[in-house]
């Protein structure tokens, strides 16, 4: 039975030391209770306590981790339905499915665009995750593949067969990865939960139904499997959605461990149509999917899901912000403008691409604002004269150039006779009101 916040504190080490991220060890307490917090953010709960807090403290969906080092994944351990009421923890991985029946050149194509990035807010944005699928029937195939993948890729892997002894063999080519092994099924369940206890590695549990899926996830946790992820059979998207709202709310609030566990979807499966498949993709990026298979990666159909599960997977709570500092754009030299803006993510990303736009070497210089545009970030004193004067002389820009001009945003322009005093010697120029005129207003630039 679980354990009232009140039985919680009373195990807890109660310092108030606040290293949980919460104010007091009670209010910590009452988040272990609501299943919103995991017992492993406490630093100083005894070994005892920890034995009796356990079933408190485990999200209600099992947090389960595959592949190792930097890219392995880590999916589930989610504690809420929706993102305001906390923010969602574990973003789900992208695979890129390949066949042991492709030729070779369309392998090597493939792997090629598994390598596909992209660099948003500072942050690398990349798929996970290469599922290797076996359709010829050949072991000794597949377990080629699947070396090949791992020694032409750092991945994380699905194995994908039902037949035991083909999972084996490619189980053996990457055992060292902790791949997941796909997938467990009323029939072979027995054997695959033996390869992943042997290996210590995840497994999928794959039925026709949530009910029979429950059935399925029982007998492995009896079994000794404990690190599951769950594929209900459905390719339809309808059923799919369903499927998955179903999945993350039982747990959450009716308590069925049976189905706590998060998902694998197959988008590949529901279409023939790429761009389709990137929106079905998208559904279950909100809703609530932790591993995503495509068909293939396309950088027009990739970037759109990498940036909305940067959105999604953030705190809602906190506006997406860009690192504070000096950012050169189009390799600039000492003669180059000097553009000042606030570090709310949206305002950094039109105003930097402008500036890319207009082919003009510049300097851009992003003042924290605690993730506030521009005109909200000077509403709350945050981009005002006696905050950006510091921050210019700190920065570190007079050292790059040799002129004395700083252009600030037109929203900005009460703040320019402040400025003036703030930083002495320095010319302010009020730059335009809207993003889209900097590519013809630096193009009159004149140091």
């Amino acid at each position: 039975m679980a354990l009232t916040g009140i039985e919680i504190f009373k195990l807890l080490p109660k310092t108030n030391c606040k290293e949980c991220g919460d104010p007091t060890c009670l209010a910590f307490a009452m988040k272990l209770a609501a299943g919103k917090a995991e017992l492993s953010l406490c630093p100083y709960v005894s070994e005892e306590a920890k034995a009796q807090l356990e079933a408190a403290s485990t999200p209600p969906i099992r947090p389960v981790t595959m592949g190792v080092g930097d890219r392995a994944l880590k999916v589930g351990g989610e504690t809420v339905m929706f993102r305001h009421e906390k923010r969602f923890d574990n973003p789900p991985g992208f695979a890129i499915l390949i066949s042991d029946t492709m030729d070779e050149a369309e392998v090597n194509a493939r792997l090629e665009r598994f390598q596909l990035e992209y660099e948003r807010v500072g942050l690398i944005l990349r798929p996970e995750l290469v599922a290797i699928k076996c359709e010829s029937g050949d072991a000794g195939k597949f377990a080629g593949l699947v070396d090949k993948v791992k020694q032409e890729s750092d991945c994380s892997i699905i194995l994908m067969s039902d037949n035991p002894d083909i999972l084996a063999a490619g189980l053996k080519a990457c055992a060292d990865r902790k791949p997941l092994l796909y997938a467990a099924t009323e029939e072979n369940a027995e054997r695959v939960a033996g390869l992943a206890k042997e290996s210590s590695c995840s497994i999928a549990a794959k039925a026709p139904g949530l009910e029979k899926l429950a059935e399925l996830t029982t007998k492995l946790t009896e079994a000794g499997v404990n690190d599951i992820v769950l594929d209900s059979g459905s390719r339809t998207l309808r059923k799919a959605f369903e499927d998955q709202v179903i999945i993350r709310s039982a747990p959450l609030t009716k308590q069925f461990r049976p189905l706590g566990f998060p998902t694998i979807v197959f988008p590949c499966e529901m279409t023939n149509d790429p761009m389709k498949e990137a929106v079905i993709a998208s559904v279950f990026v909100a809703k609530y999917a932790g591993i995503i298979v495509l068909s293939d990666f396309q950088g027009e159909s990739l970037f759109p899901l990498l940036v909305e599960r940067l959105n999604i997977y953030t705190d809602p709570q906190r506006p997406l912000a860009t690192t504070e500092g000096i950012y050169e754009i189009n390799n600039p030299d000492e003669n180059s403008p000097v553009l000042v803006t606030s570090n709310f993510s949206l305002t950094y990303f039109i105003v930097s691409g402008e500036m890319e736009n207009s082919k003009v070497p510049s300097y851009l210089l992003v003042k924290d604002t605690e993730g506030l545009s521009v005109m909200t970030a000077w509403a709350a004193g945050k981009f005002v004269a006696d905050a950006i004067g510091p921050f210019v002389k700190k920065s570190g820009i007079e050292d790059k150039v040799k002129h004395r001009k700083l252009v600030i945003p037109g929203y900005a322009a009460a703040e320019s006779g402040g400025l003036e005093e703030e930083l002495p010697g320095w010319e302010i120029l009020v730059g335009p009101r809207e993003g889209s005129l900097i590519p013809a207003y630096l193009k009159t630039w004149n140091p």
